[in-house]
């Protein structure tokens, strides 16, 4: 990824491989670097972004929608051979404990170390698998067989929930909500807890982790202390950034 700010004007370009993404907040600027590029190398302008890296954008008079239904149906579903499985409700049963020695370890955890990083990958659209694949993540060196059964079955409720994407409105204010939650010593194996937030721009849902504590917490309420705590540093950061782009915008108003 390449920055340049120059005349109260920052120029994004982000590079992967061949392909490439200009965004500047003005179209002139844009086809002026189009232009400087196409002198020095051999370009194909596609227009505005629809597809880059497995994340399909659609705009729309009210907004952007961000989805992987392609990078789904070919790197996960196609992978896993769960096409024809019977759907499921929810990517993971209530309450459901898993430990580093339940059952007998696979006898080949390549396929799983994929598909669980596939679906890492697609937690960038999908938050509702968010804390899934996280517990799944957990087993990734040494998978055993009921973490496969669990895998499955989030790969099942992918199937059913095929078409989900995140949307970020046109039309959404400007303030900051953010969500957090924890549960107290829920790992059976280090009796640590885990923790989950998420945070809007208006109603647009912009940041959400789930992740277990570094250190074991002695009450609930510590445990709450936790995840409110690190909720508030991403605020604040998303606070700093938002700051930083109003300060570009009305500069490039005046």
């Amino acid at each position: 990824m390449f920055i340049s700010s120059s005349n109260g004007q920052r120029t994004i370009l982000l590079f992967y491989v061949d392909d490439m993404i200009i965004t500047n907040d003005y179209p002139s600027t844009i086809n002026q670097i189009k232009s400087h590029l196409q002198q020095e190398f051999k370009m194909k302008d596609l227009g505005n972004v629809h597809y880059f890296l497995g994340l399909e954008i659609t705009q729309t008079p009210r907004g952007y929608h961000l989805y992987q239904q392609k990078f789904v149906t070919e790197y996960i579903i196609n992978r896993a051979g769960t096409r024809d499985s019977k759907p499921a409700r929810t990517p993971l049963e209530l309450n459901v404990k898993l430990n580093t020695t339940d059952g007998d370890p696979l006898s080949n955890a390549t396929k799983y170390r994929h598909l669980v990083g596939s679906l890492v990958y697609l937690t960038i659209t999908r938050l509702d698998i968010s804390h899934a694949v996280y517990v799944l993540s957990q087993f990734v060196t040494a998978p055993h067989y009921p973490h496969q059964s669990i895998l499955l079955r989030a790969l099942r409720y992918i199937c059913e929930a095929l078409c989900r994407a995140l949307f970020f409105s046109a039309s959404s204010s400007l303030i900051l909500r953010g969500y957090s939650d924890a549960d107290w010593a829920g790992d059976t194996t280090d009796h640590r807890s885990t923790t989950g937030y998420c945070i809007f721009l208006g109603d647009s849902q912009i940041s959400w982790k789930s992740k277990k504590h570094d250190v074991i917490s002695r009450s609930s309420a510590e445990s709450e202390y936790h995840v409110m705590a690190s909720t508030t540093i991403e605020i604040i950061w998303l606070l700093r950034m938002q700051s930083c782009l109003i300060r570009m915008h009305e500069a490039h108003r005046d």
